[in-house]
């Protein structure tokens, strides 16, 4: 008898669970699944889940539930749930979703000159444009007729009644009324206290089944990494996802092709630096044995250094002049004003896809007001809300204050922790570079004919440090997602969305100190507080005997750009290999049981549920990770032109990683609206103001560029415009009794005998005002020339003014048309009883005057 039950409910199952997304009707599509397995605490939970849905029933929503013996784990339960057109109408109304009314009949001039040329980077039509024009309005149950409504069955996009259900669920009480409490409500409650154990729409299609199906057009023609070249199809994005998702692509998609010229620039900019290798004067005279062999320079730690020779940094200064010249200074002047291009367009661009996308009046008033139930868990205090005259929760001020004085101080501390690892990486370097110059001395790699002139105790202990600090930024980073989510969930935020912002800012604080700090310690403190011989400065006094570190004989410029190299590098690798292999890995362990069931047996939503979750946040992190990518680029790309190079070659594997992790390897989310990249346009903009500051300070005094001006344009002894004799001006002289040659250090100071013995010489004064005023040239015009492209390029593009004027004043007729008739009717229908005539009914009415603003 049970092995008869088994088999007959494996037919059933094969006859009514194939892979599809309706119910067993094959009528009703299947808008939301709810999963949950009973346990311990069942009875408890049952009720909740007994209650919930017998609510959802009185909402409207339809429910089909599959057995635990029908799911390939036999232990998990599968709720389905449909939304009716009435369902769908009523919310549709209240959320004022917009839908057409009208076929959009304004041509389409944005034609492109030469637009041949993008053919090979163009996907099908059909796939960019999945659905036709039309202009739409708010949807208005009463006035359904006034809508351009075929078929009520496809009229609303499954991601348009996913988040119809979704809304639904989040509201829906699961406590009977008469228990009085009505903060118990809400799916995401329900799966916090586990009574359910996933909520998800379902994805349209298996990839199994290559059908013509958004999903696999999204499968086919974007997430293949043998589309990189292609254009991504936001607007299937955008109808399969929602406007939320499709903004980040937009964006990211946006912020790739802006690389494009930075990219372009920046390699050209190095170039121009091999180019000019062969007229590195100042190289010349360190690697010339007349000049460079017979310049004995001062040891570079205490006790176990040496001295030295200053030719023996022939090597390293050569590379420096790849990436410190006068390309340098161009390109940091470029970036500056890239960024602001890169900003005023993406505005542009943005708009362009909110009136495409129906975003231009979309009020996010309802999902801001929309308490989190856990703020409506821990506020036991209520008071009346003015607008709603309906006690709510809320947090006394006291205790809010409390909260924010404690979660400043978390901060505080855990910042303070980032810096004492950035400290200790310090102190790693002092003592290390003294072990690394008495063993690698007499080491056998000396002797290696390609590699050996470049391994040296400077380039050691920098490489050894940078996977030191990048490996220590990755355990601090793990452990302050935990500590920021912590502190934010201390405060209790009262919506989603002042949760979502205060978590933005601090984890991207958390990150900013996290990635960037040990490069503006490179660039702006390393070398700068060293002291000279006899006068050494220690990093915790001279007890410590760790001196201060000097920089590379070839400039600190090199020091930050491999610095910048191996963090950046390593962060994009590493999150790339993190993004993919570990939810493939996770989906894989979840489903190796349904893999011994065939094809037919393994439902559409036993597939979707072993799946990874997207979550509420999962945005968030792929754009923090942009971000800081972003800030890399910016802030520290005058040491480093190829930066943009590495970023455009990572957001090319990006796209496209992202692209496959959504398509296969997480359920589909909830779709969502937003009108603009929220938060993360003000973070963008503060950076591109600071990356101006930051890289005029690096030009001035990481760099050597200001030293070799003044020195050609005031000091060459001969008066001519050439660096001959630089490096001898640029070192200072100490006299040691014991060496016959004077002894040099890289600084401006007077030389012994003189009446001012080793202090600073007008030289460099001059230097320092150089800088000083190289600096303020330079912030000034990358400014000006910032707010006047700002102030040039608009927002919103002309055409898209007039094409939402255009919809707004054709929204104010047709509904006026659409009242007249109506009411043309009624009356006709009233009076047709009482009198046989033609009823005359407004004869003469004028049109409807729109509003001026409209026009």
């Amino acid at each position: 008898m049970g092995s008869f039950q088994q088999e007959e409910s494996g037919i059933q199952k094969q006859q009514q669970s194939k892979d599809s997304v309706f119910f067993r009707d094959g009528v009703r599509r299947i808008d939301f699944v709810l999963s949950y397995v009973d346990d311990k605490d069942g009875e408890r939970k049952q009720e909740r889940r007994r209650v919930f849905e017998a609510n959802l029933v009185k909402v409207g929503l339809e429910l089909e539930i599959e057995d635990k013996s029908e799911s390939d784990d036999r232990k998990t339960y599968f709720v389905k749930i449909h939304a009716p057109w009435e369902v769908l109408a009523t919310y549709a109304d209240v959320l004022k979703i917009k839908v057409p009314f009208k076929a959009n009949d304004i041509p389409d001039n944005s034609e492109m000159p030469m637009n041949w040329l993008s053919t090979p980077f163009r996907l099908p039509e059909p796939i960019m444009q999945p659905e036709p024009d039309f202009f739409t309005a708010p949807f208005n149950k009463s006035k359904s007729d006034f809508f351009l409504i075929e078929d009520r069955d496809k009229f609303f996009l499954p991601s348009t009644r996913n988040r119809i259900v979704y809304y639904i669920l989040s509201r829906c009480s699961y406590i009977r009324d008469e228990c009085g409490e009505r903060d118990k409500k809400g799916i995401k409650r329900l799966l916090n206290n586990s009574t359910y154990t996933a909520a998800f729409p379902l994805h349209d299609v298996s990839l199994f089944l290559r059908a013509a199906f958004d999903r696999y057009n999204l499968y086919k023609y974007w997430a293949g990494f043998f589309s990189f070249f292609k254009e991504q199809p936001l607007n299937l994005i955008r109808k399969y996802y929602g406007e939320k998702i499709g903004l980040y692509f937009a964006w990211l998609g946006f912020y790739t092709e802006m690389l494009f010229f930075a990219a372009v620039v920046g390699t050209l900019c190095f170039v121009y630096g091999v180019l000019t290798y062969d007229d590195n004067e100042w190289s010349k005279e360190i690697c010339s044995d007349e000049i460079g062999g017979n310049i004995v320079m001062c040891p570079l730690c205490d006790k176990k250094c040496g001295f030295w020779k200053l030719n023996t940094t022939c090597n390293s200064s050569w590379q420096s002049h790849l990436f410190d010249n006068v390309g340098t200074v161009f390109f940091a002047i470029f970036m500056g004003i890239w960024v602001t291009l890169f900003l005023e367009f993406w505005k542009r661009r943005q708009a362009r896809l909110e009136y495409e996308w129906d975003l231009v009046d979309f009020e996010e008033e309802q999902q801001q007001l929309q308490l989190r139930p856990e703020y409506e868990t821990k506020c036991n205090s209520r008071k009346l809300n003015r607008i709603t005259q309906e006690m709510e929760p809320y947090l006394p001020i006291t205790s809010k204050c409390a909260r924010i004085c404690l979660s400043g101080a978390t901060v505080l501390l855990w910042i303070s922790l980032i810096i004492a690892c950035i400290i200790g990486v310090i102190a790693y370097r002092l003592a290390v570079y003294a072990a690394f110059a008495s063993i690698m001395k007499d080491s056998p790699t000396s002797n290696l004919e390609v590699v050996g002139p470049y391994i040296t105790p400077q380039l050691a202990t920098s490489v050894t440090a940078s996977c030191i600090n990048f490996v220590i930024i990755m355990i601090l980073n793990l452990m302050y997602e935990r500590v920021a989510v912590w502190i934010t969930d201390m405060e209790i935020p009262k919506t989603h969305l002042e949760y979502e912002n205060k978590l933005t800012v601090k984890m991207f604080l958390f990150q900013f100190v996290n990635y960037y700090s040990s490069c503006f310690y490179v660039a702006f403190f390393k070398g700068k507080f060293v002291g000279y011989p006899g006068d050494y400065a220690y990093m915790f006094g001279k007890w410590s005997k760790l001196r201060n570190e000097e920089c590379d004989p070839g400039g600190c410029l090199i020091e930050l750009t491999t610095q910048l190299v191996i963090v950046m590098t390593g962060k994009q690798v590493w999150g790339n290999i993190q993004e993919a292999l570990v939810p493939w890995l996770m989906n894989w362990w979840a489903s190796r049981k349904a893999r011994s069931y065939p094809e037919s047996l393994y439902s559409r939503w036993e597939q979707d549920h072993d799946l990874q979750g997207f979550g509420q946040l999962g945005l968030f992190y792929e754009y923090l990770e942009m971000v800081i990518q972003f800030g890399f680029i910016t802030l520290f790309v005058a040491s480093f032109p190829l930066a943009p190079l590495l970023a455009l070659f990572n957001n090319i594997i990006e796209i496209r990683v992202d692209a496959w992790k959504l398509t296969t390897q997480f359920r589909r989310p909830v779709a969502a609206k937003a009108h603009c990249i929220g938060a993360w346009e003000e973070i963008l903009n503060g950076m591109a103001v600071l990356s101006v500051v930051t890289n005029a300070f690096i030009v001035a005094f990481t760099s050597d560029m200001i030293p070799r001006l003044v020195y050609m344009y005031a000091y060459q002894p001969e008066g001519e415009m050439n660096m001959k004799g630089y490096i001898n001006n640029s070192l200072s002289v100490f006299n040691i009794s014991e060496i016959p040659l004077p002894n040099r250090y890289r600084d401006y100071r007077n030389p012994p005998g003189h009446e001012n013995q080793y202090s600073h010489t007008m030289q460099f004064w001059h230097i320092l005002a150089a800088k000083l005023a190289f600096i303020i040239i330079m912030e000034h015009v990358v400014f000006l020339v910032k707010y006047f492209v700002a102030w040039m390029i608009p927002d919103v593009p002309s055409d898209v003014k007039a094409r939402v004027k255009r919809e707004r004043y054709l929204v104010q007729e047709y509904l006026h048309n659409y009242e007249v008739e109506k009411l043309k009717i009624q009356l006709s229908q009233q009076s047709h009883s009482e009198c046989t005539c033609t009823p005359m009914i407004y004869p003469s009415l004028t049109k409807h005057e729109v509003l001026s603003e409209c026009l």
